[in-house]
């Protein structure tokens, strides 16, 4: 009753009241904020790893020199090891695209129809187009890239390879016309953009590779996690025949850069739940300088030191607990909702405050870990707690015939 009284301050205790107030807000924003940001971290981080992984194989099998011959009796032996789900072979290479005079580079994905359809991150982000239509010369080609040449189904494209054919004049670049037969958005404005998906055939074709060769093998396995055993037994299949790599190594840094940026990005935002814990030292302090006389009093009607800190420290705790609570709240509601917010903030202000074209994703992702926000839970009522001891223990030394011989 003391503490909940002592929260509501008087008019010559106002100041007490504000500092209590910043304090308040102070720990509902930054543990609201903590919320938001790593929700928004890790779920950029779970979408990217799940889109890599949709769109390229857990392990590639490869050899350096030249292309995988033989390929089809390789595919049998590593499909007979346990925990390889498929094998997929493949064509890839880089070619210069161009389309009514406009040109750029682009990245060119063969695979077989059969193996197109059965990737489902890209069979169930198909816009225009039918997945039947994949096949010949009809190629699939991002949203973002038909945007950009204002590219429609049944339009022609024409694809330059970097290798060409040497002539009497030097070397002849090999050029050969495909139609547009599928549109797709796989989410990823790189692949969006960039990336050509080609029936196998036509790719070897083109790139000029015999027909029982691919540039890789991509294994998909029934678990990443258990990815370095698979690896092994690989490895052991293919050795003196091919190279292996798995899609960690291919993408380590990137991983390893976001895993220290949400790191340092924890460390930072808790220093807020830190400053406002600052401000509850303050507060109480100053309540506790305010309240010599009403201490003294309850002393001398026998009141103990453990209930003089038991008021003050519930007194500042009260403030940290409401504080997180409601930032709590806050917090879990606008990650849950974030994509809408952000769609309306820009509607309102016509500022683009998501470049797709920079973030990989074309949409902010948010995935909450329910183990994390307990986490901030603890560090923010643990900090404002620690807050209260100092002037709680103030109090419970206080003197009271000092205090009322001051008075």
């Amino acid at each position: 009753m003391m503490a909940f009284r002592y929260l509501r301050a008087r008019k010559a205790e106002g100041f007490v009241s504000v500092v209590a107030g910043l304090s308040f807000t102070g720990i509902m924003l930054g543990v609201a904020t903590l919320i938001i940001v790593m929700a928004v971290m890790n779920g950029f981080r779970q979408e990217l790893i799940s889109r890599i992984l949709g769109l390229n194989g857990h392990l590639n099998i490869y050899t350096s020199s030249s292309p995988l011959v033989g390929y089809q009796s390789m595919a049998e032996r590593i499909k007979m090891i346990d925990g390889v789900v498929t094998v997929t072979p493949m064509v890839e290479d880089q070619v210069l695209m161009t389309v009514n005079g406009n040109a750029a580079g682009a990245m060119v994905r063969g695979f077989s129809p059969e193996d197109f359809a059965k990737k489902p991150i890209i069979s169930s982000s198909i816009k225009e187009g039918r997945l039947e239509d994949f096949g010949g010369d009809r190629v699939a080609v991002g949203n973002k890239m038909a945007e950009r040449y204002n590219l429609k189904i049944g339009d022609q494209i024409i694809l330059l390879a970097p290798k060409g054919k040497a002539g009497p004049f030097g070397t002849i670049p090999r050029s050969k016309r495909y139609t547009v037969g599928l549109i797709f958005d796989v989410g990823m404005y790189e692949y969006n953009s960039g990336f050509i998906f080609m029936p196998l055939e036509a790719a070897q074709k083109f790139f000029k590779i015999p027909l029982n060769t691919v540039s890789m093998l991509e294994v998909f396995t029934d678990n990443p996690a258990h990815l370095d055993e698979i690896k092994k037994l690989i490895s052991y299949e293919v050795e003196g025949e091919a190279g292996v790599y798995d899609w960690r190594s291919a993408n380590n840094s990137f991983f390893n850069a976001l895993q220290v940026e949400r790191n340092v990005m924890f460390l930072i935002l808790t220093l807020i739940i830190l400053v406002a814990a600052f401000n509850i030292i303050s507060s109480m302090y100053m309540l506790v300088k305010g309240k010599r006389r009403d201490i003294a009093i309850m002393r001398t009607m026998g009141a103990s030191r453990a209930s003089m800190m038991k008021i003050f420290m519930l007194t500042g705790a009260s403030i940290g607990l409401a504080g997180t609570f409601v930032g709590a709240v806050l917090g879990i509601s606008f990650a849950f909702n974030i994509e809408a917010i952000r769609r309306w903030i820009e509607g309102f202000t016509k500022w683009n405050l998501f470049d797709e074209e920079i973030r990989f994703l074309s949409e902010i992702p948010a995935e909450i870990d329910w183990h994390e926000v307990a986490m901030v839970l603890l560090i923010a009522v643990g900090l404002s707690i620690l807050a209260t001891i100092y002037p709680a223990w103030r109090a419970a030394r206080l003197d009271p015939v000092e205090a009322l011989r001051n008075e």
